[in-house]
């Protein structure tokens, strides 16, 4: 039995979102690992969103998942942030194995984390060490080229996903970072209550920003996927 994995990214992101799990798949499976790139996304300097609306990224995902179909018997849908909100979208219209939510932006914008984040690029700022703030680094150029117009297309896709997220009856595990500063950390609690199934598994990273395939802690819970995904017994406790 021939499975897929597709892995989908976030808003104004692009594969290297997802790249350290996909290749950890890669590397203990024999499966067809593929991360497509959304129309206008792609490496931070390069977005060019402007233009491109709600339904252009639900059709690129929807032909990547068919595309993935015809190549493989099963597959297995891993979504990360808005990427999370497309998996289920995907789940609800077709046969999906498996789902995987990696800082699925059901919920968006946790305040109090994003103003300590905030604060701790303030401080960098003053002590003239700006340069070296990572958090800053990654945002500077979505800041600089995510039009307005664009996010509202991706709160469009939330909107319109959300009211089905309790028929989706697929198997989950989700993950999510503690400190993540634009998914509230209680929309995995959210997620975990709403979601039908009975087979289904929540892990919280503690130290985990927003891009959570780049927690400290990511070698503890990749495992942990890779049992749900291979029909293993899952131990959430570390």
């Amino acid at each position: 039995m021939s499975v897929g994995v597709l892995m989908l990214h976030g808003f104004s992101g692009g594969p290297y979102e997802i790249s350290p799990l996909a290749q950890y798949i890669e590397e203990k499976t024999g499966w067809v690992v593929e991360t497509p790139t959304f129309t206008g996304h792609g490496e931070s300097d390069a977005l060019h969103l402007k233009g491109y609306i709600a339904e252009h990224w639900l059709m690129d995902a929807e032909i990547s998942f068919r595309n993935l179909s015809k190549k493989v018997n099963e597959v297995i849908v891993i979504g990360f942030s808005m990427g999370g909100v497309i998996a289920l979208y995907l789940a609800k219209r077709y046969k999906v194995k498996q789902l995987v939510l990696l800082s699925a932006a059901a919920k968006y914008i946790a305040p109090a984390q994003l103003l300590k984040d905030l604060r701790l690029i303030a401080e960098d700022a003053i002590r003239g060490q700006l340069k070296d703030n990572e958090l800053f680094k990654r945002y500077e150029n979505k800041l600089k080229n995510v039009p307005v117009s664009s996010t509202v297309q991706f709160m469009k896709i939330v909107r319109q996903v959300e009211p089905y997220i309790r028929t989706i009856n697929v198997p989950t595990f989700i993950v999510q970072g503690q400190e993540d500063g634009i998914v509230p950390y209680a929309t995995a609690q959210y997620l975990y209550d709403e979601l039908p199934t009975k087979e289904k598994y929540l892990f919280y990273s503690e130290k985990g920003k927003h891009h959570i395939c780049y927690s400290d802690d990511c070698l503890v819970w990749y495992p942990k996927i890779l049992d749900f995904m291979e029909g293993r017994d899952v131990f959430i406790g570390i």
